[in-house]
Formats: C-alpha cells, structure tokens, sequence
C-alpha cells in the first residue's frame, strides 16, 4: 500500500528487527514510529535503541504489548485494575475464578481471540481459541467489569503525558466486544474524567512509557469507579489516532508522533483550537442500518468507505466491512 509513496521500501516482517536495525543504519534515519500496530513496538524500541533515537526502552516495549507483564506492572504501581490469571491451553483445571470472566492472547489486538467466559463449561474453549491466536501460545484470564468502554489518547515526551481527548466506544457486547463505532469527546461527568486521565499517567510510567503516543483503554461501573484494561504505546486504530482526535480538537495528533520521534516535540503546540464532535461508524452485519450513508451526501462526507461487498457478522476488527467518518458540533447518532 505504501510502496508507491515511500522512498525507501524493504518487503520484510516488522518482526525482524536485526533486518531492519541494519536498514536503518545503512539509510541514517533520523526517527522511528509506528502508528497504530502493537505488533511493531518492540521492533520499533529495539531499533531506536541501537541507534540512539527518540523511542521508549526495549523493556518498555515489551511490557506494553504483553498483557500478563503490563498487569504486573499495574500492581506494582497501584493501577486500578481487574483481578487476573495466567493461563497456557490445557491448564484450565487450576483455574477457579468467579464468573464470568474474559480470556484474550497476552500479545494480540483487535479483539483477536478474545472471548467472555460465563460458566467453567466454555471456559477451555476460550483458552484454546485465545491461545492460537496469541503470538507465543499463552492467554490471560481477567475479572469480567461490567460498564462502558472509553480510551484516553495522549501524547509523551521526556517521560511527561498529556492527554488529548477520551474515546467513548461502542461494542458488539458479549461476547467478543468488538467495536462498532467510536465518539468524542467523551460524555463522562468531569470527576470521572480526572479520575481517567489521572491513571492514565499512572499507567503509562509503569510500563515505562516516556515518549510518543498512548492509547489507554478503560472500563467504567455504573457506580463510576474505573478500571484500566490495557495501554498501548502507539496511537489508538480505528481512525481514533489518524482522524477523530484532529477532527474534534484541531490537534494533528500525528504530526506531534513525528516530531516526538524526531526528537523535536514542542508541547506548546499540543493546545486544543477546536471544540467539535467526531465519531466513526463501522460497517458490519450488525450496522447494516448504515447502507443508506454510503449512497448520499451527508454528515459522513469526511470520509466514508465500503471494504467489502459482504457483511459479517464480527468477531474481530478484520470483519468490518466499511466505515463512515463524521465531525459536527454535536454527537451524531444513528
């Protein structure tokens, strides 16, 4: 997709970090990122490393995209989070939590292979499903919260983290939770928010995040207590990263990863210009109440597509057949 427009493309795994170590030396880059891919970050930290750029540690890295490392770390630094358990296929036998619960791979993304658990009698399925889809055969078992589903996009530098707006999505439910449409800025009252912002600091400098984007992903109670599930050191996917958070605050969120990676970030230009809604729309068999959009001018004018001539029925991101991008002074529901 990118060969056209780069001036330089090597058609090798993002995987093969030695590979790509000695690209880059051979090319002198002066920066290195990834946008919206957990699957490049230690790569990415492992390279910026070597060559002495403006990148989170290789530790860091790794303890962002594994799950069971990432929760750790939330306990070592009092991060609200949900009870877990660490599993490989074939040893559910030693798990008694009290259900339901959820089982996800400890390294994938995208609602890969995640799955709610209800009953002791699903649950060996789930582990397996979780554990093919993992990249080194082990899944994490976690506390099932009951509540709404945002994430809080932020930007760091020199270890400092300053948010830039808070997600509110929207899910398939149970019991794969797939995201069917992303909105901002958030509609959660003011106390909640600081809570949210303030553990999403917390969270970022426990896995050691210090430079670039972060994506945070959180769960919140009827009650209102906030429960992290996840970080990500990159921009959040689904157009949240690249589209929705300039479209509601006039912020180019990935002209700021650039310069970050750059090393030359100035946070003076992370003030928000604007004060507009913005969302995204999936298209799936769930949503095919969307077609209409498609066909005519309307609100989704900003940016709309149909990927597939076929809709599914999701159980994972990859399922979406098409998306509708909006910005207007107010939340757009359909």
């Amino acid at each position: 997709m990118c060969e056209g427009v780069a001036d330089f493309f090597y058609p090798i795994s993002v995987l093969d970090k030695e590979r790509i170590l000695e690209i880059c030396s051979a090319i002198k880059i002066k920066g290195i990122t990834t946008i919206a891919t957990d699957i490049a970050i230690p790569t990415v930290s492992y390279v910026g490393e070597k060559l002495g750029l403006c990148v989170n540690s290789y530790e860091s890295a790794i303890c962002s995209t594994n799950k069971l490392k990432m929760r750790l770390k939330f306990v070592d630094f009092n991060v609200n989070s949900p009870k877990f358990w660490n599993i490989k296929s074939g040893q559910v036998e030693k798990l008694t939590p009290n259900f339901p619960v959820i089982v996800k791979p400890v390294d994938r993304s995208g609602s890969r292979g995640v799955t709610k658990v209800n009953d002791k009698y699903e649950l060996s399925e789930a582990i397996n499903e979780a554990c093919k889809e993992s990249l080194t055969g082990a899944c994490i078992v976690e506390e099932f919260i009951d509540g709404i589903e945002v994430s809080v996009e932020s930007i760091s530098w020199k270890g400092n983290h300053y948010v830039l707006a808070i997600t509110d999505k929207i899910t398939t439910g149970a019991p794969n939770f797939v995201e069917l449409s992303h909105h901002q800025p958030t509609m959660c009252n003011e106390e909640v928010k600081r809570t949210l912002e303030d553990e999403t600091k917390k969270a970022l400098t426990s896995v050691g995040v210090e430079n670039g984007a972060g994506h945070t992903e959180f769960k919140i109670t009827k009650n209102g207590s906030v429960y992290i599930i996840e970080v990500g050191a990159r921009m959040g996917g689904d157009f949240i990263g690249s589209h929705l958070v300039e479209l509601s605050t006039g912020y180019d969120f990935l002209e700021g990863v650039i310069n970050v990676a750059l090393d030359r970030f100035d946070i003076n230009s992370i003030r928000s210009s604007n004060n507009n809604c913005s969302g995204v729309y999936f298209l799936s068999k769930e949503t095919e109440r969307l077609l209409p959009f498609f066909e005519r001018k309307n609100m989704f004018d900003v940016e709309k597509s149909i990927m597939g001539k076929e809709l599914l029925r999701i159980k994972n991101s990859n399922d979406r057949s098409g998306y509708l991008i909006y910005k207007a002074k107010e939340r757009v529901l359909i």
